[in-house]
């Protein structure tokens, strides 16, 4: 499997305040988000960047899928890290919030950044806008529903009671998914909203990441969902999302750092997430 994702220095983790007196506070222009499209944060702070319509506001540096070979993380992002935090001892690893007045980093930290594109941004009128507590709802129901067990269901390392059991839990996760999507097309409605955007990076690294562990048995049961399936598929079309697909820095940053076995399923690939992005690009999305 893959290795964790490094913990966030809590010395990095600023916030954009309401005005001028909070430091950091919203201006057009002033901040830059740098991302690779490779790391399941940044992609979701990618989509969120452009579901809430802000390419006008603050713009998007695009780092490689991998950091540089020989350095301590991506030596483009390590003069911000040093700026703000003197020797700072970690790797330089994306997201960064930056604030350009100042060459600072404001923040790493993905949830602080998500929570102030939507609420210092686009603010709570923004269509796309779903009420902080139901995001924070779908996303925690959906890492411990889906993505903890689609991990714990591909351990080489783990006896197969043990991935048994996982798996019964990840085709749990998904049936309440799918009974949830019967209803309606999105999580929250007729439209997609931020609390969508969780979800379709979790089923994303399900199917590019996660199934390269697991046995073909095991990814067909978990394609027998054609609700879900169709939810990411509808979304993968949508401008705000397939566009930031890169499935090819994905699979380069999965075989970097993966500590895993491949097993059959690794064949089985359950969208066609390329042709999903390219039917978005031919209608003009």
């Amino acid at each position: 499997m893959s290795a964790p994702h490094p913990a966030t220095d809590p010395a990095l983790s600023g916030r954009i305040g309401r005005d001028a007196r909070s430091g950091y506070y919203p201006v057009p222009h002033r901040y830059r988000l740098h991302l690779a499209l490779s790391c399941p944060h940044c992609l979701r702070i990618a989509v969120t960047h452009s579901l809430l319509g802000l390419e006008d506001v603050i713009e998007v540096t695009l780092l490689p899928a991998l950091p540089d070979a020989g350095a301590d993380g991506y030596a483009e992002l390590r003069p911000l890290y040093e700026a703000s935090s003197h020797r700072h001892p970690g790797p330089a690893l994306p997201p960064v919030l930056s604030d350009d007045w100042s060459g600072r980093t404001v923040s790493t930290d993905p949830a602080g950044i998500l929570a102030d594109l939507a609420e210092r941004f686009a603010g709570p009128g923004h269509g796309a806008h779903a009420p902080g507590a139901a995001v924070a709802a779908a996303d925690r129901r959906y890492e411990r529903s889906i993505s903890e067990p689609a991990q714990r269901a591909g351990r080489a390392d783990a006896d197969e009671g043990e991935r048994a059991a996982a798996l019964c839990g990840l085709l749990d996760g998904l049936a309440g998914l799918e009974r949830r999507l019967s209803a309606r097309p999105y999580l929250l409605g007729d439209q997609p909203t931020l609390a969508d955007v969780g979800l379709w990076v979790t089923l994303v690294q399900l199917d590019t990441v996660h199934r390269w562990h697991l046995d073909a048995a095991a990814v067909h049961r978990i394609a027998e969902h054609p609700q879900v399936w169709d939810y990411a598929r509808r979304l993968a079309g949508h401008p705000a999302f397939g566009r930031h697909l890169d499935l090819d820095a994905i699979t380069r940053r999965h075989h970097a750092a993966c500590r895993g076995r491949e097993a059959a399923g690794a064949a089985m690939q359950i969208v066609d997430w390329a042709e999903h992005a390219r039917a978005r690009a031919r209608h003009g999305g």
